[in-house]
């Protein structure tokens, strides 16, 4: 990771590149449309990874009310630079943010990357229970 150069600049992002990702590979958005990512990171507070020559290698962002509550989702790791930590350093991110606001309850959804995860302190949703959703998404496919 040590290589990698993190950014909270929202400018600096390379829409073309994350558009592609989310709509393309992104298990729980193939199909989301540029204008429908690109408000979704507007409204967000977003990051990105980039390599020493400036080329965005990962992308994440957080939506939160900057209180009580922050979601880290469509994290994002380029194929050509999975396998080097940069999720875990997306998902560390998204517990510093969280703390730097004094906000005690960050969550995610993930199909498959439990361990990058819980490397930063993620564990299994307590009292599944009290939590309900409406998600009128298709089936992921």
């Amino acid at each position: 990771m040590s290589d990698y150069r993190l950014s909270e600049n929202p400018t600096e992002l390379d829409m073309d590149r994350v558009v592609r990702w989310i709509s393309t590979d992104a298990y729980w958005a193939k199909g989301r449309t540029r204008e429908l990512i690109e408000r979704a990171f507007a409204n967000s507070f977003p990051v990105g990874l980039y390599t020493p020559s400036g080329t965005q290698a990962a992308v994440a962002r957080i939506v939160s009310d900057r209180a009580t509550f922050t979601w880290l989702c469509d994290v994002y790791v380029d194929r050509d630079h999975r396998g080097r930590g940069l999720g875990t350093t997306l998902a560390d991110w998204s517990v510093a943010w969280a703390e730097r606001h004094d906000i005690k309850r960050v969550i995610l959804a993930t199909l498959d990357a439990h361990g990058v995860y819980a490397k930063a302190g993620f564990t299994p949703i307590g009292h599944p229970e009290r939590w309900m959703e409406i998600d009128r998404r298709p089936p992921f496919g």
